[in-house]
């Protein structure tokens, strides 16, 4: 019985559900690139680029095996630049009898599988995906059980299921989270290390001439492009981060720097969110050293909790509360993306920075896209979609089961708190703290009004004015709005002209 194996661009792991019982003699594995998925937002030229050549090289991984991949490139003269278009016509050149493939990672993609099995001329058979920690049904058992569903009480569950850091049935130093250790600034000239990037070779030279035609008006520079496009290239990236710097992750992952995009971080999320590397693999490596002593434990426990913790808790709550979560405003946020987003021209240096290392990499850190630009955009009423399809078309990890819980639940509140139990808004005191962008810029921190001021300092106020009937009851927001009330009338007014102002410019 031949069966034609369909493998999304996200799913380039040789262990996937849907290859696990391949037949070389007989079945065939459809590899496609369609403009559909290159176009339904506009993404970055480096992230077409990381995916495409991504999986140019992991069908040659394949072909090496003796396996038959039919793969269908973006510009070949007969590709009907859709999954259905190409799935179809697939099936009329292999005739199979039947098609299998693994669970995709995203709404829009299951509903069009849900489609297939009403239209395609032989059966289909989804599988699984079983390279998270957590299933979907189990995620959803976990959610029924709870009122709230708090990522850190997840986690735990998910340290006890692995084994992960764990003595028994308790933590390993005695707690579940060492975040309060996780918070340091940088010391002043501050030099880190140079962190590993990767030659391109012929493949990937093909995939850029090819982007470089055809994506012109996308946001992003093509070059330098540095991006491991092979698993074996990602785990040396792995390698690179543990070496150089898993020992200082722990400390500095909330810090930033001007021109420093990539610090202490790992950068494997891009690897990680498209099959090269498993979170099973990389928390069981970091789990080993930490256990002999080789790193540091606030900076094995950090990471690990970033992966097994927040990384599978967004895919759980993405597939819990699709499709209706897409459309969440619980803020009524209207206002549009500012052009400096596409261009990275602003006089806030901290956004020029963060807006700066994006177009260049395609990848900002987590506390450049949570506190820096997803904190002004929660301030400046930005409208949630708008928001989220920019962070979805510009980093080279964005999917949308991880991009759209993190945005609209933790960036904006746009959810109205199913994911974090209060906004994370910040004024300009917590940028200048964890980052030197401050010193570079021509607002002031300091300054509380007037044109010198730090936008996000009155920003901060009059988002809390402007939200107060939303938020003023949650426990959580209780002194901000207690600080708040005891303005006097004078401030109030100077915090809404200032603010006007700002937000009257953003036209």
């Amino acid at each position: 019985m031949s069966v034609l194996r369909f493998i999304l661009g996200d799913q380039l792991t040789r262990g996937l559900s849907a290859l696990r019982d391949l037949d070389a003699q007989r079945d065939v594995v459809l590899m496609v690139e369609v403009s559909d998925e290159t176009t339904y937002v506009p993404h970055h030229p480096q992230k077409i680029i990381f995916i495409l050549s991504a999986m140019r090289h992991f069908a040659e991984v394949l072909r090496k095996e003796g396996i038959t991949v039919d793969y269908v490139k973006l510009d070949d003269p007969k590709n009907t630049g859709s999954f259905s278009g190409e799935l179809l016509r697939a099936i009329k050149r292999h005739k199979p009898q039947s098609v299998a493939m693994t669970e995709p990672g995203e709404w829009r993609v299951l509903q069009m599988m849900q489609d297939w099995r009403e239209t395609l001329p032989v059966p289909l058979t989804i599988h699984d995906d079983d390279r998270f920690i957590a299933s979907l049904d189990e995620f959803k058992q976990w959610a029924e059980a709870r009122k709230q569903l708090r990522m850190e009480y997840f986690y735990r569950d998910m340290r006890k299921k692995t084994g992960f850091l764990m003595e028994g049935d308790d933590p390993i130093g005695g707690a579940w989270n060492f975040d309060a250790e996780n918070r340091k600034a940088l010391p002043k000239n501050h030099h880190p290390p140079k962190r590993k990037r990767f030659s391109t070779d012929a493949i990937t030279q093909d995939v850029i001439a090819l982007v470089k035609k055809r994506f012109k008006p996308h946001y992003g520079t093509v070059e330098p492009f540095g991006w491991a496009v092979t698993r074996a290239d990602a785990l040396k990236a792995l390698d690179d981060f543990i070496v150089q710097g898993m020992a200082s992750f722990g400390d500095y992952q909330d810090a930033m720097q001007a021109g420093s995009p990539f610090l202490y971080h790992s950068l494997i999320s891009p690897y990680l969110n498209i099959g090269l590397l498993t979170a099973h693999e990389v928390c069981a490596r970091v789990d080993q050293l930490a256990r002999q002593d080789k790193i540091p434990l606030n900076a094995a426990e950090g990471f690990i909790r970033q992966i097994i913790g927040w990384r599978e808790y967004v895919r759980g709550l993405y597939w819990l509360k699709m499709p209706d979560y897409a459309h969440g405003n619980a803020l009524g946020a209207i206002r549009p993306l500012p052009d400096f987003f596409w261009t990275g021209k602003t006089e806030m240096n901290c956004l020029r920075q963060c807006i700066g290392d994006t177009l260049q990499n395609a990848y900002a850190h987590h506390i450049q896209r949570l506190m820096v630009i997803g904190n002004f955009s929660l301030l400046a009423g930005l409208n949630p979609k708008a928001v989220q399809d920019w962070f979805l078309a510009v980093y080279a990890d964005a999917f949308e089961w991880v991009e759209l819980p993190n945005v609209a639940g933790m960036a904006l509140f746009a959810d109205g708190g199913v994911m974090a139990s209060k906004p994370y808004a910040a004024s300009g005191a917590y940028i200048d703290r964890m980052s030197d962008y401050c010193q570079g810029c021509s607002y002031s921190p300091k300054e509380r009004s007037g044109e010198m001021a730090c936008p996000f300092n009155y920003l901060y106020w009059d988002f809390l004015a402007r939200n107060a009937e939303r938020l003023s009851r949650n426990p959580r927001m209780g002194m901000p709005y207690k600080n708040l009330r005891a303005m006097d009338e004078t401030k109030r007014k100077t915090i809404d002209r200032d603010a006007k102002r700002f937000l009257d410019s953003l036209a």
